[in-house]
């Protein structure tokens, strides 16, 4: 960290702040210019956060020089990392599809919708049971039958399955059902929820909040791996501008941004991005061609009957081209799609 110090800071003002920063316990290097001085900061500044620097007499600019995300930075880590769910790799060498029902409706809804996915290429199936909606009369999830449901599908087809957790309450149910936790956009700052999916022992899946930076993506990962959980997957799923032609906008300048900066894996989700049937598969190859690491896609075996999200739902007739998309996109870019480890 640097503070710079504004041409009318007396000396009194220099050595208040060193006093200050030494008491912390983080060491203060004085450089005199011709007009300002600066101070450089080295150590545990975090130590600082509630010293209020910006506050104190003759400062000018309190500026960061490294990333405040220790653990899922580059700096720190600079190899990308592959996290594996139930033996499936997502990471920079491949590219995972996850695919599935938004919502668990019945047992056959969701072995049908599992079946679809794995005909696409599929090797994680989504799948949710407890659903956070903006209304609370819309359908918020069977919750634990859902969780059920999912592990006799994953019986059948030998999926692990991701679904989403929106309570601190919950996350020891849901992970004792799951394959893989995810905390959805409305949770994304959720920061009890963080620590305790960070704490429950399997992989999470992180979805960016609808308003968040890139920067505080990236800080709510650090909650989670803070907790001692490095497997954390970012997921870029569309941020809330003044466009209305789509559900959401989707930033796909986000994925190499954020994959410069973290060494974490980063998918994309073209249906809530979207929110359209028609635009989830050129979405798809727009996400694979920015160097997407995996996308999750919402299928569904009767999108008209779907009580979550049908409009974006992908059905039958659009499986052989997410397939081919599978298939020839990822090759294109030296990579490969997924597969389960035997």
């Amino acid at each position: 960290m640097v503070i710079v110090m504004g041409p009318e800071a007396t000396g009194d003002n220099v050595a208040s702040i060193v006093t200050v920063v030494r008491t912390a316990g983080v060491e203060a290097f004085v450089s005199k210019g011709v007009k300002r001085t600066i101070i450089g900061l080295v150590g545990d500044v975090t130590q600082l956060d509630s010293a209020n620097l910006r506050g104190m007499p003759g400062v000018r600019e309190v500026m960061r020089v490294s990333t405040p995300y220790k653990l899922v930075s580059r700096e720190n880590h600079p190899e990308r990392s592959t996290v594996h769910v139930g033996g499936v790799p997502i990471g920079p060498e491949t590219v995972t599809l996850i695919a599935g029902p938004c919502a668990v409706e019945t047992p056959e809804q969701t072995l049908l919708a599992a079946r679809m996915a794995q005909a696409a290429g599929a090797t994680l199936l989504r799948g949710g049971a407890f659903k956070p909606r903006t209304s609370p009369y819309a359908f918020q999830g069977l919750g634990e039958r859902g969780l059920r449901i999912l592990a006799e599908v994953r019986e059948e087809t030998g999926l692990p399955i991701v679904t989403e957790v929106v309570d601190a309450n919950d996350v020891d149910l849901v992970a004792s059902h799951a394959d893989m936790l995810q905390v959805g956009t409305r949770n994304a700052q959720n920061f009890a929820l963080l620590q305790a999916v960070g704490a429950a022992g399997r992989p999470v899946m992180l979805k960016r909040g609808m308003n968040a930076t890139i920067e505080e993506w990236l800080m709510a990962a650090e909650y989670i791996a803070q907790r001692g959980n490095l497997d954390v997957v970012l997921c870029e799923r569309g941020i809330r501008t003044f466009e209305t032609a789509t559900r959401n906008t989707l930033d796909v300048s986000a994925v190499p941004v954020a994959q410069r900066l973290s060494h974490l894996p980063v998918i994309v989700d073209p249906s809530h991005s979207g929110g359209r049937r028609d635009l989830v598969l050129p979405l798809t190859r727009a996400a694979i061609a920015v160097g997407a690491d995996g996308v999750i896609i919402d299928v569904h075996p009767h999108p008209e009957q779907a009580l979550c999200d049908g409009p974006q739902a992908l059905v039958d007739t659009d499986l052989g081209e997410l397939a081919q998309v599978m298939r020839d996109f990822p090759a294109m870019l030296g990579k490969s799609a997924a597969l389960a480890l035997s």
